[in-house]
């Protein structure tokens, strides 16, 4: 067996997750199990939910990805998987620690945003956006001039209390040309999946208990409309911005869990600590955009200044 620490929670796994530090190896009661098994081909009863994809049921997500694996998540406590027959074990590990563990999150009520996150001071700096936008590599950057990573893709928030960002213990995931622009050639690793230019990259620094949130900045490409700064979110956008960056939001409705967003999301905006980051995508303009956040962070208070 394997032993993880992901998203705050001790992980055993009968399957090598690369891309995740590993934990003590003496875990003998973890609060998430991963090992393969059969998994039901259909959930039955009255009230499951179907798509093409997956199905669930209240307890239940049983979820297929074509070519790759089936996986049926029970509990928010454990995760069987059915390799298909022309599945790879790398495409496997990369979806486990991805859309499933995202998915288990949900199931255990945490928040969950598409986000990267650092630490600054004793707070946790949240860079949400989708699939391309620049949040991995808006962290690395930031990782690179002394910021610790907190997490990389996957953000979970607990509400019970005081929103808390739980570190995550993964490695950085960045594009083959963010690796050659930020010269991180010294610390790539393996592929994330064998079919895409996509490394884990070892962090220079990492952050390991939770953190409060100091600030959540919306990547927002720069266009002739939308100039590039910072911007405070009003009260209004806040819901909406992140919803939109739930981590695969569809489920929240699903899952039942628009209380919970709701309740999360008002304790959150509450802080008036959510804000658009208008930028151009562009490698050469990183040390500015991350020269501005930290002029941002002094004029806000989240650090002392000078």
């Amino acid at each position: 067996m394997h032993y993880y620490r992901i998203c705050g929670l001790t992980v055993s796994s009968d399957i090598a997750l690369p891309g995740v530090n590993a934990w003590r190896d003496d875990c003998t009661a973890p609060e998430v199990v991963i090992r393969e098994g059969a998994i039901e081909t259909e959930l039955v009863g009255e009230a499951v939910q179907r798509s093409p994809t997956w199905q669930l049921r209240p307890g239940q997500v049983l979820l297929h990805i074509h070519g790759v694996a089936g996986f049926q998540l029970s509990g928010g406590r454990e995760i069987c998987y059915q390799l298909d027959k022309d599945g790879s074990g790398d495409d496997l590990s990369a979806f486990l620690i991805g859309t499933v563990f995202g998915i288990l999150l949900h199931q255990r009520g945490q928040v969950v945003l598409h986000a990267s996150a650092v630490r600054v001071g004793d707070r946790a700096v949240l860079f949400c956006g989708p699939s391309g936008a620049g949040k991995s590599t808006m962290a690395a950057s930031l990782n690179q001039r002394g910021y610790p990573l907190v997490t990389d893709d996957v953000c979970a928030i607990d509400v019970s209390g005081t929103p808390l960002v739980h570190p995550d213990g993964r490695l950085l995931k960045l594009w083959s040309q963010a690796i050659e622009a930020l010269e991180l050639g010294g610390r790539q690793g393996a592929h994330v999946r064998a079919s895409l230019s996509k490394h884990f990259v070892e962090p220079t620094g990492v952050s390991n208990e939770p953190l409060e949130i100091g600030a959540i900045y919306v990547l927002t490409e720069a266009n002739p409309t939308c100039e590039r700064g910072i911007r405070r979110a009003s009260l209004v956008e806040c819901g909406t911005l992140l919803h939109r960056n739930a981590y695969r939001p569809t489920l929240i409705a699903r899952l039942g869990q628009e209380a919970l967003y709701f309740r999360g999301v008002a304790q959150i905006a509450a802080s008036g600590c959510i804000f658009r980051l208008v930028r151009r995508q562009d490698f050469a303009e990183l040390p500015g955009v991350v020269t501005e956040l930290e002029r941002h962070w002094k004029d806000t208070g989240l650090v002392a200044s000078d």
